[in-house]
């Protein structure tokens, strides 16, 4: 099954969206790398914002980490195609966190644990899972660098 098939099967469809914001791309290919820009939580109809640990649970920030790497998988899928990715190489998940809170892990999990859904052992990769400050109060941002067939 192609992973666009996959993402179908959970309920999500991917939409062909322009990546040239006018000061960066979404996402740009260098060799067979495809790095995306940061996504933050927000897909087509669904944001997620606030802080973790004030505002929201770790539950509702791991479904904003997915809504984080569907937007991201999305900028992929623009730019080549997402049933082109090999293997997704790094994942960089930023969790806007309120004072105190450290477990951006548990909350990054719901990114990895998409990209395991959708491209089983092609999606184990590299991860980062800090805690910052999030532009505009969204909960979570995610950057994707991923492998695709040349």
């Amino acid at each position: 099954m192609s992973y666009v098939n996959k993402l179908a099967a959970l309920g999500y469809t991917l939409q062909q969206t322009d990546l040239n914001t006018g000061r960066f791309m979404g996402a740009v290919q260098v060799g067979n790398l495809v790095y995306s820009s940061g996504a933050v939580s927000r897909f087509q109809e669904h944001e997620i914002k606030g802080h973790i640990g004030a505002d929201l649970t770790v539950d509702q920030g791991y479904q904003a980490a997915r809504l984080s790497t569907l937007n991201a998988l999305q900028a992929v899928h623009s730019l080549v195609g997402l049933d082109n990715v090999v293997r997704v190489v790094k994942v960089l998940g930023m969790v806007n966190v309120a004072p105190g809170f450290d477990n951006t892990p548990a909350v990054i999990h719901g990114c990895s644990d998409l990209l395991l859904e959708v491209f089983g052992d092609a999606g184990r990769h590299a991860r980062s899972a800090v805690g910052m400050v999030i532009p505009y109060a969204f909960a979570t941002e995610v950057e994707l660098i991923v492998e695709v067939a040349s």
